[in-house]
This record gives C-alpha cells, sequence and structure tokens, in this order.
C-alpha cells in the first residue's frame, strides 16, 4: 500500500486499519460487557482460596477496598480519555507519554500493560485447558486419562481463529457470551458452595503455621486479588471505539457502561469469594469448581461455561497486543498494512501464549506470581491522573519516577517469592 499525500494523512490511514482506531460505532451496553469479560476472569474462581490465605478479617477489607479503589481509578481513566478538546487518548500509553513525558512514558507504560495482558491471556490458556479437563472427567470418569496439555492445545486452537477478527468491535458478540457466562458460571459456584454447607471440621486458620509461611501465603492472596481486576488495562482501548462530539463526548456512554460492568462484578465477586470460602475455610482449592464435585451436573456445565468466559477474556486482552504488535510494524518498520501481516503476527502471538501454558500449567502460582510481578494499573493512574492535570511540580515528578522504580523492584520480589513458593 502506497500513501499519497501528507505525513498525517498517512497516520490517518494507519489509524483507520489497526484494531483499536478502526471502528468508533460501539454503544454504551459494548463497554458494560467488554469491562465485565475483561475483569471478571479466571481470576474469580481463586477468590475463596485467596480468602485461606488473608482469613476473614483483612480478606474481606481488602476485597471490598479493591472494588471501591479500582472503580475510582477507572473513572480516572474515563475522564483523562478526552482531557484535551479534540484529542483522544484511545490507547493507554498515549496517556502516559502525556503525563510524563514521550520516552519516560512508553518506559513506564508498555512494560506493564505487556505483562498484564500477555500474563492475563497465558492464565487463560490455562484455565481454558484446565476447564476442558475437569469437564471431560466429569462427562467421562471412566475414559481414558488425558493429559491438560492436550487441553491447552484444543483451546489455544479456537483463538488461531478469533484471533484474526479485526477489531474490537468485530468480537463484541463473543464478548457478550463471554460476560453472561462469567455471571452464570460465578452464579454456580456460589450456589453449589451454599448447597454443599459448611463442611465437617471447616478450619479458617491459617494454611502455614510457621511466620514466614503466613506471610508468603498473605502475599499471594493480594497477588490473587489484584490479578482479579486487570481489567483497567484496556479501558481506553475500549472507550476508543466509542464515538464522540464536543456536545456528546465518550465519556458519558462508557462511564454508563463502567457502572453496570462494576455491579456485575460485585455480584460474582463477592458472593463467590465469601461462600466458598464459609463452605470450605482453608481446605478449597486454588479454582473453586474443582473443590465443588457435586451435583456433576451443575459443575461440569459451569465448566464449560468458564471456557467460554476465558475466548472472549482472552481476545480482549489480546486485542490491545495485537495493536502495538500492528502499529510497530507498520510505522516503525514500514511493513504494508495487509491481511497476511496480521495473520502471520496474530498466530505467532497465540502459539507463543499456548507454549508458555503448556509449559507452566499451574494456575494459583501463575495468578499470584503475575499478580505480583506487574505494575499493577491502578496504583498508578492516580499518580497520571495529577501528572496530566499538571498539579505536581517537577520536582515532584522525579521523586513519583523513583518510587514507581522502587515499587516495581519491590513487586517483582513478592511476585517471584509467592510463586516459587506456591
Amino acid at each position: 500500500m502506497v500513501y499519497e499525500g501528507s505525513e498525517s494523512e498517512r497516520e490517518r490511514a494507519i489509524n483507520e486499519w489497526l484494531p483499536v482506531t478502526s471502528n468508533r460505532n460501539a454503544k454504551w451496553w459494548y463497554s458494560a460487557f467488554h469491562n465485565v469479560t475483561a475483569m471478571v476472569g479466571a481470576g474469580v474462581l481463586s477468590l475463596p482460596y485467596a480468602m485461606s490465605q488473608l482469613g476473614w478479617g483483612p480478606g474481606v477489607t481488602i476485597m471490598l477496598l479493591s472494588w471501591v479503589v479500582t472503580l475510582y481509578t477507572i473513572w480516572q481513566m474515563v475522564e483523562m480519555h478526552e482531557m484535551i478538546p479534540g484529542k483522544r487518548f484511545d490507547r493507554y500509553h498515549e496517556l502516559g507519554q502525556y503525563a510524563f513525558g514521550e520516552k519516560l512514558g512508553l518506559w513506564i507504560i508498555i512494560p506493564q500493560q505487556l505483562t498484564v495482558d500477555v500474563s492475563s491471556d497465558i492464565v487463560y490458556m490455562v484455565t481454558g485447558g484446565q476447564s476442558l479437563k475437569k469437564f471431560h472427567d466429569l462427562v467421562c470418569p471412566n475414559c481414558k486419562e488425558i493429559r491438560q496439555t492436550y487441553f491447552i492445545m484444543i483451546f489455544g486452537s479456537v483463538h488461531f481463529v478469533l484471533s484474526h477478527l479485526p477489531n474490537f468491535n468485530s468480537i463484541s458478540g463473543v464478548s457478550l457470551a463471554a460476560a453472561v457466562m462469567s455471571l452464570s458460571y460465578s452464579t454456580i459456584a456460589w450456589a453449589a458452595s451454599i448447597g454443599k454447607g459448611v463442611q465437617p471440621n471447616v478450619d479458617y486458620s491459617y494454611k502455614s503455621t510457621s511466620n514466614p509461611g503466613k506471610v508468603f501465603d498473605f502475599l499471594a492472596g493480594l497477588g490473587e486479588i489484584a490479578f482479579a481486576y486487570a481489567g483497567h488495562n484496556v479501558v481506553l482501548e475500549i472507550q476508543a471505539t466509542m464515538p464522540s462530539t464536543p456536545e456528546k463526548p465518550s465519556k458519558g456512554p462508557m462511564w454508563k457502561g463502567v457502572i453496570v460492568a462494576y455491579l456485575i462484578v460485585a455480584i460474582c465477586y463477592l458472593p463467590v469469594a465469601f461462600i466458598g470460602y464459609w463452605a470450605f475455610g482453608n481446605s478449597v482449592n486454588d479454582n473453586i469448581l474443582l473443590t465443588l464435585e457435586n451435583p456433576t451436573g451443575l459443575i461440569a456445565t459451569a465448566n464449560i461455561f468458564v471456557v467460554i468466559h476465558v475466548i472472549g477474556s482472552y481476545q480482549i486482552f489480546a486485542m490491545p497486543v495485537f495493536d502495538m504488535m500492528e502499529s510497530y510494524m507498520v510505522k516503525e518498520l514500514r511493513f504494508r498494512p495487509c491481511l497476511r501481516l496480521r495473520l502471520i503476527s496474530r498466530t505467532l502471538y497465540v502459539a507463543f501464549t499456548m507454549v508458555i501454558a503448556i509449559c507452566f500449567p499451574f494456575f494459583g502460582g501463575l495468578l499470584s506470581f503475575f499478580g505480583g510481578v506487574c505494575i499493577r494499573s491502578y496504583i498508578i493512574l492516580s499518580s497520571m491522573h495529577h501528572l496530566a492535570y499538571n498539579l505536581q511540580t517537577q520536582k515532584i515528578q522525579l521523586n513519583l519516577v523513583h518510587k514507581l522504580d522502587m515499587h516495581c523492584t519491590g513487586c517483582i520480589t513478592d511476585g517471584s517469592i509467592t510463586h516459587w513458593r506456591t
């Protein structure tokens, strides 16, 4: 493809091809189910296990605070999307560049966003394969044992097809189905836990008896809850799909969708976390559906719902990665925007996440590790909000960058320790 005219015309043509900015006709309910699909992912299944690592008091407090704080920071992102008249920050790193500078913004935002998005897709690969295996074992208990590796490959094969849908709006049907499934299997999880009731000799004490063990378990629990709120990484990209005019900016319908999404998140997260822990105590598995064996038909259905949901979640988190890859190849490496480029790059990405999932098929360990190793997007959002609105001096900005470096080092240490201990 040869572009005629100015550089701005070339840039406009490329943006019309890239997945995040190619279609801006989304409705407010697209925001709702995209955010539900992004937020209510594999992490909800581990929340009872996280509660067992934190205990009743800290667990309930952290669950409620996480919901409030992340809702507030999503509001900040929605407000910052069009805070400059005539300009939209369609991507997370564009906002980071405005707040921290062209180069520093990229170094602060791109690594953490890629880590969260890619790690989420790896966990969804593991979850999809694990749930398929659980479904197989439940409906055919006398069948020959099949390794989880093959189920991960079956799950991954779906994405070799779906990953070639061009943009967010083209996966809206997949995302809607995923959002419905998330509410369905979450309801099954807590309802089945109520049906089981409090187990005999249930124990709500910490699993570890040593103080270091309790500390490591506590850090792992924090990581698992942090992973459950990973949806911030795609908020700006979702808002970029909505139409906007000076009279009707995109933040109106976007915020309406976010409110609906967060109500659904509360309905999914809180009952699963609290009721699952209430029923099983510290004997709960890192995936609540693995702890629940009966009724067999209901739990098998829930596992299929999980598979459908994480198919949509994988696509939501993969889309910003596709956008980054294609943007870099077209803008920096000067590749021609075409179907073949998209086919090769996206296929390689799906293959990469599938191979990593096969090599490290540990659901709980991956959640705690990736939950701790990333600079969580909602941790730096308040600072970005102040910087973007020019409310901090240069001295404070430099101090902020230093603290972000310190925080990154601490998160890597905590995440690594909790992962290898798990």
